[in-house]
């Protein structure tokens, strides 16, 4: 703006922009889709929504993608009912397997050594904590989850409770869809992460990698991907080559960026320093 000519604004044009501006702010809020607690109007809220991705440039196959979900009671039974990240550090490690996930972590350390010696060398993070989030998420790749991954996320992005925050992965999963990274039949988890590390679709856009350098990015079926994605991810959170990882040194904070849970990030940053043998 130019400040020197502000003078000649009237009062009644300050007026008529201010109001040009509400009435543009209600109109795209009154065509916005409306997020709901129950799933009676998600097959209304699926075609606005698909108006919304469209303008944001989501093509034919990601659409197709977002007109076969289905209101996933299982995702909204889940999101509900997170009590583990209430336990007690000690309950939680328990209960999630620590001492399995640090057995199993050290025997594929050895089994995988180049791997991780080259992800190491590549984004400065160390095999520990690299297969504690492995062996977490997924117990080194057994379960991946069962749940439609799209369907999963639109859920979640329908559901009044964090639906500004999932609102964006499930563009970024109608984006992947697109770009032949995932499918409308893709499984995930119910919270609709992806892959070996669960990753949730924007992460894939901001940080997936081609770790076996054939020329794409698997996260499901590719333990290479997986991890070079997962080392990315830690790196852009401020990863530093060679420092502590543990509560109080330079990298935990990086650690944190992975999950919120306090308990998470603890169990992570021990079972990882167990396996690296420190």
């Amino acid at each position: 703006m130019n400040f020197k000519n502000i003078s000649n604004i009237t009062a009644k044009s300050i007026g008529m922009i201010a109001f040009t501006l509400m009435l543009g702010l209600t109109v795209n809020n009154a065509n916005a889709a409306k997020c709901s607690n129950t799933g009676a109007n998600f097959n209304n809220w699926k075609k606005q929504f698909a108006k919304e991705a469209k303008a944001k440039g989501i093509k034919r196959k990601g659409l197709a993608a977002l007109a076969k979900t289905k209101y996933a009671t299982s995702t909204i039974k889940a999101d509900r009912n997170q009590k583990s990240f209430r336990y007690s550090l000690k309950k939680f490690m328990k209960i999630r397997g620590a001492n399995a996930i640090v057995s199993r972590g050290r025997g594929k350390k050895k089994s995988h050594a180049r791997l991780f010696a080259k992800l190491e060398k590549r984004y400065g993070v160390p095999a520990g904590p690299l297969l504690a989030i492995w062996g977490m998420e997924t117990g080194f790749g057994g379960f991946l989850g069962n749940s439609n991954l799209v369907s999963a996320t639109a859920t979640l992005a329908y559901d009044c409770r964090r639906s500004a925050f999932f609102t964006q992965h499930l563009y970024a999963v109608l984006k992947l869809v697109d770009r032949g990274v995932v499918n409308s039949k893709t499984k995930g988890a119910r919270h609709g992460e992806l892959g070996q590390t669960q990753f949730l679709p924007g992460n894939v856009l901001r940080y997936g990698q081609d770790g076996d350098g054939n020329g794409r990015i698997d996260m499901v079926r590719s333990k290479a991907d997986a991890l070079a994605s997962t080392a990315n991810f830690l790196r852009a959170h401020g990863w530093k080559r060679g420092a502590g990882y543990q509560p109080g040194q330079p990298n935990f904070r990086a650690i944190q960026g992975w999950n919120a849970a306090g308990v998470y990030q603890k169990a992570i940053a021990i079972m990882g320093k167990k396996i690296d043998g420190k």
